[in-house]
């Protein structure tokens, strides 16, 4: 059995940072491309299909992101192990959190399939949109097992010193689920003509063999990990800290993803092209915004060693960079996505001008807001989950969300001439008050305290 992998000493502090930003964001981007390229494929089918995917996608995607929080809880605490030394912690731990994982994801898919169509029609799409999104979500929904899992296995590889691995294997799935995406909704070749649900199918197949890819790169001959389930005795000790940072992560994200669903539900109401075009919007907005994404793993895997080390002038030391390295990006990835809108017409032909009009312009909209978002990343996803403040992550979410921007989405949008610009306007808003509210938590937090108590400790929620 090898030895746990530690930091290697690296010649600049900010490429010690890019080492692991830059592969995550990197495989983010390329996930949402292939998302992206999905759309320009749907989009040939119309705008009911686009608002389909997105209605359903938005559903489907609140469970994913909220189990999603195992995968960061994980990074923290293998990257706390391996920084102690301690290769039997990181064994439990991952065993443990894969375990769960599987219970916990595969309880929900059944009751989520069998509930497509009420859960849909609840959404309020119109019946079109909610009878061409069914099938879509129903086998969507089945790849959460594998998906789940995958991000399990990325966090635990990331915080072994292996960023670059889950890339190849995002690359890889990528490939895949573009050429059967594209096979199996116009049948190309021996492949069955499936329509829209042959989308979905393409993303339970790839994130299938992710899931494998990951698991035999952990697994297999590199013994970076070897499956072993912790005695009865010291499951508590395990189980205990992966439960506290990852039930206020989960429910932060359950909370943030079921805004966006509400957000898309808003939308819907406001008109079947005004969902369309946020759709695009968000596709367009993905592409850009996980350029920046890296630096929240960053800041788990440098702060949260820092933290196990003892060094509470460190870890705040990597705060300072890692804001500064988060300014860069956002202005950047900012700007060339406000370019993007220029694209909108090319890429989607088949919307309609009126979709395309209120997708150019939610774009510019939603451009302006990247440095809040960027920023919201890094200290609510990182920083603070690495603190164990829970309380400041789950009211950041909850106030900026259901406080502000969603009673102003319903109001401006459903209820006032703005109609669908008031919808992005009040997103808009929703980020800026939770950075507010990121901050003012993050001010609070005592580094030398957490610094004192955790070192070569699991984290725990700080009250």
């Amino acid at each position: 059995m090898s030895a746990v992998t530690t930091s290697a000493p690296s010649p600049s502090p900010m490429r010690e940072i890019a080492q692991i930003a830059v592969p995550v964001s990197l495989e983010m981007v390329i996930q949402l491309v292939l998302t992206f390229i999905n759309q320009i494929v749907v989009g040939v089918l119309g705008a009911v299909a686009v608002a389909a995917v997105g209605l359903s996608g938005s559903l489907g995607f609140l469970f994913f992101a909220t189990l999603g929080a195992l995968g960061s809880s994980t990074s923290i605490l293998v990257a706390r192990r391996a920084g102690a030394g301690d290769q039997s912690g990181v064994n439990h731990t991952l065993s443990a959190t894969l375990l769960f994982s599987v219970a916990l994801a595969g309880g929900l898919t059944v009751p989520v399939v069998l509930g497509a169509p009420t859960l849909l029609r609840l959404a309020g799409g119109d019946p079109a949109v909610t009878q061409a999104a069914t099938p879509y979500m129903q086998v969507f929904m089945f790849a959460l097992v594998p998906g789940i899992l995958g991000w399990v296995l990325s966090g635990a590889l990331r915080s072994l010193g292996h960023a670059r691995t889950p890339l190849v294997a995002t690359v890889i799935s990528v490939i895949i689920e573009c050429l059967l995406a594209y096979g199996l909704v116009f049948g190309v070749g021996l492949l069955p003509q499936l329509g829209l649900v042959g989308a979905a199918w393409a993303i339970l197949v790839s994130n299938t063999y992710k899931a494998l890819h990951l698991g035999y790169q952990v697994y297999g001959p590199r013994q970076l990990a070897r499956l072993e389930l912790p005695e009865r005795a010291e499951w508590r000790s395990i189980v205990a800290p992966l439960l506290s940072l990852c039930a206020p992560l989960a429910f932060t994200e359950f909370v943030w993803t079921l805004g966006g669903f509400i957000y898309a539900a808003v939308f819907a109401r406001v008109g079947t092209d005004a969902l369309a075009a946020s759709q695009i919007v968000a596709s367009l907005e993905g592409i850009f915004i996980v350029g920046s994404f890296g630096l929240m793993s960053a800041a788990t895997v440098l702060i949260g060693k820092a933290l196990g080390a003892g060094d509470a002038e460190g870890a705040q030391l990597w705060l300072r960079r890692l804001t500064r390295a988060g300014l860069v990006t956002a202005f950047a990835f900012g700007a060339v996505f406000a370019l993007s809108s220029l694209l909108v017409p090319g890429l989607f032909p088949k919307v309609g001008s009126d979709v395309q009009h209120i997708a150019i312009i939610g774009v510019l909209i939603t451009a302006a807001t990247q440095m809040f978002k960027v920023r919201n990343m890094i200290v609510g996803g990182g920083v603070l989950p690495s603190a164990g403040d829970g309380k400041g992550i789950i009211a950041g979410d909850l106030i900026g969300a259901f406080g502000v921007g969603l009673p102003l989405a319903i109001w401006l949008g459903m209820h006032t001439s703005l109609g669908v610009w008031g919808v992005f306007v009040a997103r808009a808003l929703d980020e800026i008050s939770k950075m507010l509210i990121f901050e003012w938590r993050q001010r609070r937090v005592n580094w030398a305290r957490l610094a004192q108590e955790n070192q070569g400790k699991e984290v725990e929620a700080a009250h």
